[in-house]
């Protein structure tokens, strides 16, 4: 039996939503590991010490930071980009 329209593009939502998350949680990931590599030095004891509580949340900071500026300036470069593609669209008359 085939699938009605609807089914399709929940499917393909469903798909697009498992990938975002994904794609959020090797992030998540990358980033607890990075800090925690670069942080945590003392296996001593179960408690968490000031010095790598501070200095985890100022990694992570620094990631999400450095993560916000990389994506805006991507935007950038697509509206460029998009920009110049209709600009040559229309010169040529396509």
């Amino acid at each position: 039996m085939a699938k009605s329209p609807e089914n399709i593009a929940i499917d393909q939502l469903d798909k697009d939503q498992m990938k975002t998350f994904s794609d959020f949680l090797m992030s998540y990931n990358r980033l607890s590991e990075m800090c925690f590599t670069d942080c945590v030095r003392d296996f001593t004891s179960r408690d968490v010490k000031e010095n790598e509580e501070k200095c985890s949340l100022n990694c992570m900071e620094k990631y999400l930071k450095m993560n916000q500026r990389v994506s805006q300036r991507f935007q950038e470069f697509q509206m460029i980009a998009n920009e110049n593609a209709l600009a040559m669209v229309k010169k040529t008359g396509n």
